[in-house]
């Protein structure tokens, strides 16, 4: 395993065993509301504080992007290095005792993706990325699936929840991909979902207003794994859209075609 990504596997793991302590315990934690639905624990912040420890004592010269605390940078500015970090995606799941929520840390370089962990602790589920090494779950190598379009796919989404300014425009295109396809799933953690892309568990995923901590490594994870990942013209500056499609090769083109109606000027791709 490269050196990176074995650091960013421990603090994901480091990160784990703190949030299934106070997930197991239950009882009341301290939660703030940041904006409209979007929740904040003592829980993220700890856990949060242990990946940048962590990363830290290893790459002090890397700046980070977290969630949480924001963007920080190295000891050294003009870095080459960026770690984003999602210390609990699927806050609000996590609150409630709804077993689906993960720890995600992915390295940039140079503005691209190289390293990739997102973390199931719950069912111990390590999915990894390194830039030209594929994509693995555990021990084992990982794919998209090999479905040709959306007639029998299983897609997974997320509703707006924060800015609901594209709400109808998402009903809308909800209303569209039902078509023809198995079912769509919601689950409420998209660094899970990018992962299970990865893994052949949905063939497809797309998800408004995003930010970068969230589908940064599972961003990674479906490309090393067969897949691809783009705005909602299907280029690739879904970064600075924070629009995003994912999926395997064929039914990413069929999401897309589906999807192009509700493209408009006030919703960036």
């Amino acid at each position: 395993m490269d050196a990176m990504l074995n650091i960013a596997v421990r603090a994901a793991r480091k990160a784990g065993r703190i949030a299934v302590r106070s997930y197991e315990r239950g009882g009341d934690l301290r939660i703030t509301e940041k904006s409209r639905n979007d929740f904040v624990s003592e829980v993220d912040r700890a856990c949060e504080a242990a990946i940048i420890e962590e990363l830290r004592g290893k790459f002090p010269d890397h700046a980070i992007l977290a969630e949480e605390s924001g963007s920080s940078a190295g000891r050294k500015s003009g870095g080459e290095y960026e770690w984003i970090i999602d210390p609990l995606d699927g806050t609000t799941n996590y609150l409630h005792g709804f077993p689906q929520w993960s720890i995600s840390i992915g390295l940039r370089h140079r503005g691209l993706m190289v390293q990739a962990v997102v973390y199931d602790p719950l069912r111990e589920e390590l999915f990894t990325a390194s830039r030209g090494s594929g994509a693995m779950l555990n021990d084992r190598r990982i794919r998209v699936s090999d479905r040709r379009g959306l007639e029998g796919a299983l897609i997974g989404t997320g509703i707006p929840f924060r800015e609901q300014a594209h709400l109808t425009t998402y009903l809308g295109m909800l209303a569209a991909m039902i078509r023809d396809t198995a079912g769509i799933r919601r689950p409420g953690s998209a660094a899970l979902d990018f992962a299970y892309v990865a893994a052949g568990r949905l063939d497809g995923f797309w998800e408004l207003n995003l930010s970068p901590w969230d589908f940064a490594a599972g961003a990674l994870l479906v490309a090393e794994a067969g897949g691809t990942v783009t705005d909602l013209a299907g280029g690739d500056r879904f970064f600075d859209t924070c629009n995003v499609v994912a999926g395997s090769l064929k039914v990413h083109r069929a999401m897309l075609e589906r999807l192009k109606p509700f493209r408009s000027a006030d919703l960036p791709a």
